[in-house]
């Protein structure tokens, strides 16, 4: 489904919390939504390997990866996991990498930047706790939209405007 998140913020503008704008809008799929999935990690993907195996979907993974610009916590491989398993995006607080790869698949990836250096694989990070990046909260359980003007969160499903 598309979503215009400009649309959905005059729909519901009691609803929705704004991210701060920082994104770049990496996949090929260029807007999407759905219900949110956390993960908190730092320079180490494991658990973004893990869960983009796992069905997703109506989901969208959420990974605070806090602000790394070091290491990248996407890669092309794990993105087409992502799709194989019917994720409808992902949203990396921090940065992705096989840029062009990604930018073929159907799926939704906005990060922060590209960095060409993969994570180390240690097994640390948390799934499904409220992280805090772009002045807003995300709780597992409630919905995210983005597209290229921007990400929204909402505590309920929001549907597009006739």
């Amino acid at each position: 489904m598309e979503y215009l998140t400009p649309d959905l913020c005059d729909a519901y503008p009691e609803l929705v919390r704004v991210v701060e704008p920082m994104f770049v809008n990496f996949g090929g799929r260029p807007s999407f939504g759905g219900e949110i999935v956390t993960i908190k990690c730092f320079e180490d993907n494991s658990l973004v390997r893990e869960q983009v195996a796992e069905p997703g979907k109506g989901k969208v993974l959420v990974v605070d990866a806090g602000g790394s610009f070091r290491r990248a916590c996407l890669g092309d491989m794990l993105a087409e996991k992502a799709v194989a398993n019917d994720w409808e995006g992902i949203i990396m607080y921090g940065c992705i990498r096989d840029v062009d790869a990604i930018a073929e698949l159907d799926l939704g990836v906005q990060a922060l930047g590209s960095h060409p250096m993969k994570t180390e694989k240690r097994g640390l990070g948390d799934l499904n706790v409220e992280v805090t990046f772009g002045g807003v909260t995300f709780t597992p359980g409630e919905f995210i939209y983005a597209d290229n003007n921007g990400v929204i969160v909402s505590s309920q499903a929001l549907s597009m405007p006739e």
